[in-house]
């Protein structure tokens, strides 16, 4: 396998106006953006310094049709996209485009979980990655928390696939347990039942930034919206969980100066 296998290696997201979205998220994370060049799509890169780190495009007309909303969507590296996308199906998933290949990138899939929890896999990223950034730098995603149908099938669900392995749980009382999952044994992210008020199954990533209070301030200033927070977690980081001007979810994270 290669050394990338397993890890989530790109974020994407779908959205209604890709250019206010894209100034949004320039003006709240620091963002540089650029043209792909992709042939045969609309396709804009979103890089922090030097480091692609996702991109963006058009939501597309038939997902619309379908009742889609702007999202944001992890891409997990695999070593082969039909064996793995057959192997989603096998254990509960679906298929939902793909697989499919981007010409000069490599053959990637749009799934969703035994619960309904979007994802997608990739293959073809190279085998020596970049030097991962230092843990919190700015503009990075710095968690990643899966708010499940159910977590003890989705857990399973997920480490079936890409051997993702059980690191700290946390009981939240009501909420009941926070189960972080690690990658290649680092704690990469959190899985949870999610609570009533969450309307389906979803991920959420969270961007590292500076100072939380500051982000904060720059979504609402963007015309965003902030749902919960600022909330400390353990560690002593704390977060926020916001909707952006087009209504897709995600969140933040950094310390409060």
């Amino acid at each position: 396998m290669s050394s990338l296998h397993g890890h989530f290696v790109w974020y994407e997201l779908l959205t209604t106006d890709p250019k206010a979205a894209e100034a949004f998220y320039r003006g709240v994370l620091g963002w540089r953006a650029r043209d792909s060049g992709l042939p045969d799509r609309s396709y804009t890169l979103l890089s922090v310094g030097e480091s692609d780190m996702g991109g963006l495009m058009m939501l597309p007309p038939d997902a619309c049709a379908a009742g889609a909303k702007p999202n944001w969507s992890g891409y997990v590296a695999v070593d082969d996209a039909d064996a793995y996308a057959a192997r989603i199906k096998q254990a509960g998933g679906a298929i939902h485009h793909g697989p499919e290949d981007i010409p000069g990138v490599g053959r990637f899939a749009v799934t969703t979980d035994l619960h309904g929890a979007k994802f997608n896999i990739i293959r073809g990223f190279s085998d020596a990655p970049p030097q991962p950034p230092a843990p919190g730098t700015p503009g990075h995603v710095g968690w990643r928390e899966l708010h499940a149908g159910n977590l003890d099938s989705a857990f399973a669900f997920y480490a079936g696939l890409f051997g993702w392995t059980k690191a700290e749980a946390m009981d939240m009382g009501p909420m009941g347990i926070y189960q972080l999952f690690a990658i290649d044994a680092v704690p990469s992210g959190g899985m949870m039942t999610k609570t009533k008020d969450m309307p389906s199954p979803t991920w959420l990533y969270y961007f590292n930034v500076d100072d939380i209070d500051a982000g904060a301030k720059r979504v609402t200033d963007g015309g965003g919206r902030i749902l919960h927070g600022p909330h400390e977690v353990p560690g002593g980081s704390w977060i926020v969980q916001c909707r952006d001007p087009q209504d897709a979810m995600f969140a933040l994270v950094g310390p409060r100066r």
